[in-house]
């Protein structure tokens, strides 16, 4: 009989209830102190915990153990290691030790760094965090664990995340202990990213080298119909859909992913996974496990797992919506706004934090959501634009024009009818929801809508955590020694003084609209349309200056970060130039070559049997054929040119804006013309599956 879901959920992960049940009790307490508390883990304790995991482990069926890491790849990272330890006699003993626990020695030196390493300089350390419990997968206990230099730079996103968590609860409890809540200890952000995907046949995965290669489609055109019927989105799930959701469920659970929400979305083979809210450090090692499990998952279903976020040309790509809030350690939502946010000053503190720290820091949150797949979302249509703006609803935009004004707001809470008698009446949400919005708020927490359905929820929580860390550190310096009496009262003077300054930030209106670009623009708020443009900002002296005062990142840090970042959207342009080359010399133009021959058999053929049979159309079909093997010819000559130029470039930043505008340029020229040509031909020519193939015979 399979497991009831309370005890599958977490039953792979080195949890509370494990470490309660396996630890003496000293132990257990100090190793809580040190989850709760930030403090250090004495060796000693580490030594009990690490054997109460290795026997945990094995008693599991683990032979291995490993640290698992987050490096600069955007992808997870874990060198194993068996337990065994040989003893006299040709034996050997399972050993774990607390000195293996805590720390470990992988290579560092072929991770990407952004120049803080050189290749002869390997050594780097992983340091395990406590505060996200260990795991096993595939046979292997998992440690999550920080990465950093011999010189102690991070090398990853945890450290930086960790930083910024530490950051905010700082700036927080201060706030808070000035305002009089002082029963709090600790303040924390929570999130619940959102995960879309899409879902292709295994074997018409294999046949697209582009797929394999740089995870979308380089050529194809789209079959007569697409999403336009709007039929998909939560639609019924096909049985081998469900099937694969309800594995996926399992898994997740197992590893104590509160995955809780399933769907069809939009664009055809497209779906979405969403989880409950957890911690963010928690939250954002649970995505990148979750990215893992779902390709794994769909691997034993005969599917491939699509993250890219624009995987099919002319149908939605997929993102990842970044659900962020913060919470203290007495059990209060601080951006819950409560029955009446006129008068919940505190909520409306955190709020005007949240507006000054996104508009001060707006450039810094699109470099957070900047890459080379997510340049073919934002603003079109399909992702809020690359502007980034706030979303309030109506209630707290009229609640802030209120304080501004000095008037009182009077607001009842609205029932909602439907018209029917017997559909129940409920009350309705104050918000709406924007889905033109990058940064919007829904209720009691922020969604940022702008991230890539590939990216790490690493980065922006980053971003986010130090901008509203920094607004906090100035609104306590204002509020300190305010008389206990006058507090409310400066305190909306100080949230008026802040929505002034920053209102030009908040948009409650449709972001796709031409209008709102040149509204933007007149507002003074940028624009930065693809990632060349947006990663200088990472290094501007105000960012730098914001990250270092809160000890998020050193100088040295994000100089080597931004060069990733740009190395990265070069190799990612420069891997699909090659590929789209390769297609088109070694597999399209010889598809379109064979049609013109068969054409030409055809008019031969024809004109054998009789002078007088009409091979008009054939003629024209060919003339066809031959004018679009010359224009590709031509446009792919071009692109491998222009590809060859912009290699050679040893400028970083003015290589990547070479590729942006040249080297993309190309390949969406020579795509056009391929595509055009794609319609000509017959299924069975064509050197991989269509459109209609992949995308509505699943």
């Amino acid at each position: 009989m399979s497991k009831s879901i309370p005890e599958m959920y977490g039953s792979l992960v080195f949890n509370d209830t494990v470490m309660r049940h396996k630890l003496p009790k000293d132990i257990y307490k100090a190793l809580r102190k040190t989850i709760d508390n930030n403090t250090h883990l004495e060796l000693d304790v580490a030594n009990e915990v690490a054997t109460a995991m290795k026997e945990w482990a094995v008693d599991l069926g683990a032979t291995h153990f490993t640290h698992w890491f987050q490096p600069m790849t955007g992808f997870t990272a874990e060198k194993h290691d068996s337990f065994i330890s040989p003893i006299e006699g040709g034996k050997v003993i399972m050993e774990f030790s607390g000195k293996e626990l805590v720390k470990g020695e992988p290579d560092a030196s072929s991770f990407p760094s952004g120049g803080l390493r050189a290749t002869f300089e390997a050594r780097g350390y992983t340091a395990w965090d406590p505060t996200s419990p260990a795991f096993i997968k595939d046979g292997t206990l998992c440690i999550p664990t920080a990465f950093c230099s011999y010189a102690g730079e991070a090398l990853d996103k945890k450290t930086p995340l960790l930083r910024s968590m530490e950051a905010l609860n700082k700036e927080a409890v201060k706030v808070l202990h000035i305002l009089g809540d002082t029963d709090v200890t600790s303040v924390c952000t929570t999130v619940g990213p959102e995960q879309e995907y899409f879902l292709i046949d295994k074997e018409d995965f294999k046949k697209r080298k582009d797929l394999v290669f740089t995870g979308r489609t380089l050529l194809g055109a789209m079959p007569p119909k697409g999403q336009e019927m709007e039929d998909h989105y939560f639609g019924i799930l096909k049985p081998r859909v469900a099937a694969y959701m309800h594995d996926l469920d399992e898994e997740l659970w197992k590893l104590g992913i509160p995955a809780k929400t399933k769907h069809n979305e939009v664009a055809p083979c497209q779906h979405e996974l969403a989880p409950i809210f957890n911690t963010t450090n928690v939250a954002v090692d649970n995505n990148q496990l979750t990215m893992e499990i779902m390709k794994k998952v769909a691997d034993k279903h005969g599917y491939v797992c699509l993250l890219h976020e624009k995987p099919f040309e002319g149908i939605n790509g997929s993102g990842k919506h970044n659900n962020w809030s913060v919470s203290t350690d007495t059990g209060i939502n601080l951006l819950d706004p409560g029955k009446n946010p006129a008068t919940n000053t505190r909520f409306l503190l955190f709020l005007a934090a949240v507006i000054k720290a996104v508009d001060e820091y707006a450039d810094l949150m699109r470099v957070s959501v900047a890459s080379a797949g997510n340049d073919h979302r934002l603003g079109a249509n399909e992702a809020p634009p690359a502007i980034i703006s706030i979303f309030l609803g109506d209630e707290l935009t009229n609640v802030l024009d209120c304080i501004i004004k000095g008037s009182s707001f009077d607001h009842e809470k609205e029932m909602m009818s439907i018209g029917a008698t017997v559909l129940p009446h409920f009350v309705k949400d104050t918000t709406d929801r924007n889905r033109t919005s990058p940064f919007a708020f829904t209720g009691n927490k922020f969604e940022f809508r702008s991230l890539g359905s590939s990216a790490s929820v690493a980065t922006p929580n980053i971003v986010l955590n130090t901008a509203v860390a920094e607004a906090l550190r100035q609104f306590a310096e204002k509020l300190e020694g305010t008389d206990p009496a006058k507090m409310d009262e400066a305190v909306l003077g100080l949230v008026r003084e802040t929505i002034l300054a920053h209102k030009r930030v908040i948009f409650n209106g449709n972001g796709y609209a031409d209008e709102w670009v040149k509204e933007a623009e007149a507002r003074g708020l940028y624009n930065l349309k693809s990632t060349p443009e947006a990663l200088p900002a990472f290094k501007a002296e105000k960012n730098m200056e914001l990250f270092i005062k809160h000890g998020v990142f050193s100088e040295t840090e994000i100089v080597s970060r931004t060069e990733i970042l740009f190395e990265n959207y070069v190799k990612t342009l420069h891997i699909e130039a090659l590929t789209l080359q390769d297609m088109v010399h070694k597999d399209f133009l010889p598809a379109v070559m064979k049609y013109a021959d068969s054409v030409c058999d055809s008019i031969s053929a024809k004109k054998a049997i009789s002078a007088s049979l009409p091979t008009g159309e054939a003629e024209k079909l060919l003339e066809k054929l031959a004018s679009y093997y010359e224009e590709i010819s031509k446009q792919a000559e071009k692109l491998e040119s222009d590809t060859a130029e912009a290699e050679k470039d040893t400028d970083l930043e003015a290589q990547a804006m070479k590729y942006h505008d040249v080297v993309m340029a190309d390949m969406e020229a020579l795509r056009a013309v391929a595509d055009e040509a794609e319609l000509l031909l017959p299924d069975e020519l064509l050197p991989y599956p269509t459109y209609e193939k992949m995308l509505f015979y699943v």
